[in-house]
């Protein structure tokens, strides 16, 4: 069984807590201690997840074991990442857990406060950035995109901005996943096993999968797609081979496309012959249907793919996971290509 070293400082860290989140905290300090408290005392292995996937991949290794965890999914209303700021009962629960599993990157800037208010020092952390290594890509501006502002660093250089979205590649999930058995392992050594079959399991699902989708991108004469939208997808589609048109990076945080943008893709439809057009699930359609409006195809029909962004509580409990979703992806980019 896994063993805890850690000292009750509870009131302390809530008060840092609350620093921390300012305004946004939607907690009383009151409550982030007894929440606090709870985590410090509590049996069970403690998990805390940032995003959708990295929840869902965490029960998948654990299995049946799952069951004994308290695994926490913080985005769990469908805050988009790039917009998430931690409540105190949120950093309180990172505190005292003994595993927390994050993305890295740009929007995860409170990471590090946080971590360095931890009760339990010796909190291990998953990093999907760091672990899948020189696989992280830099932000892509593409033709006829939307620039952003760079964001300068400390000594006035523009910062290199990597994309965040490295749980829509199937094969950066593999690896992921086996640092998430391999840390589960450490944490609960007497069932190292258990974790260690899963995972095994698990992979030949993300391998059928990865399959399938190379089968269907290969067979098909299309490999551009348009999206009147964010674009989060790059990793996905660097693994088959696909290229794209859109209107915004994936970690924008623009909503309107200037007349420029909304042409030049329009210009697009009509060039690559396409009938459909592409939006994250998120979208209020709106840029898709401006960008159809100003095209020469007014039939061009919308489609979703799914970013695995926006899962919520309620998705949960109808039964989605990582696979199901990205099956979704598949049913709709069949159609498409097909």
């Amino acid at each position: 069984m896994f063993i805890r070293k850690f000292s009750a400082a509870a009131m302390s860290m809530a008060a840092a807590a609350l620093c921390l989140t300012g305004c946004s905290a939607s907690v009383t300090s009151q409550e982030a201690v007894k929440k606090g408290q709870a985590g410090a005392s509590s049996d069970k292995l403690s998990i805390v997840c940032t995003i959708f996937p990295e929840y869902d991949w965490v029960k998948e290794i654990m299995g049946d074991h799952a069951k004994d965890a308290d695994i926490t999914y913080l985005l769990d209303s469908g805050t988009d990442l790039h917009n998430f700021q931690p409540t105190a009962s949120d950093i309180m629960t990172i505190s005292s857990c003994d595993l927390f599993i994050h993305v890295g990157g740009e929007s995860d800037k409170w990471v590090d406060d946080a971590l360095s208010e931890a009760v339990n020092k010796d909190i291990k952390v998953i990093d999907l950035m760091d672990v899948i290594g020189d696989r992280a890509k830099e932000e892509e501006i593409k033709e006829g995109m939307e620039a952003e502002e760079e964001e300068e660093g400390e000594e006035g250089e523009e910062e290199t901005e990597y994309d965040e979205h490295v749980w829509l590649s199937l094969r950066n999930a593999k690896i992921i996943c086996k640092e998430i058995a391999d840390q589960l392992s450490a944490l609960d050594p007497e069932n190292a096993a258990d974790y260690g079959s899963s995972f095994e399991d698990y992979s030949k699902k993300l391998d059928e999968m990865d399959e399938s989708f190379r089968t269907l991108t290969e067979s098909s004469d299309k490999n551009t797609l348009i999206f009147g939208d964010r674009f989060p997808f790059r990793y996905f589609f660097d693994d088959y081979g696909l290229d794209y048109y859109a209107a915004f990076v994936g970690c924008s945080a623009e909503s309107e496309a200037s007349f420029k943008t909304v042409s030049f893709l329009a210009e697009k439809i009509g060039e690559l012959k396409c009938d459909t057009i592409f939006t994250i699930e998120s979208s209020d359609k709106s840029i898709a249907e401006s960008i159809i409006r100003n095209s020469d195809n007014k039939k061009c029909s919308i489609a979703v793919l799914n970013s695995l962004q926006s899962v919520t509580a309620s998705d949960l409990n109808s039964g989605v996971t990582y696979l199901s979703l990205m099956q979704q992806n598949y049913d709709v980019l069949a159609e498409y290509l097909g």
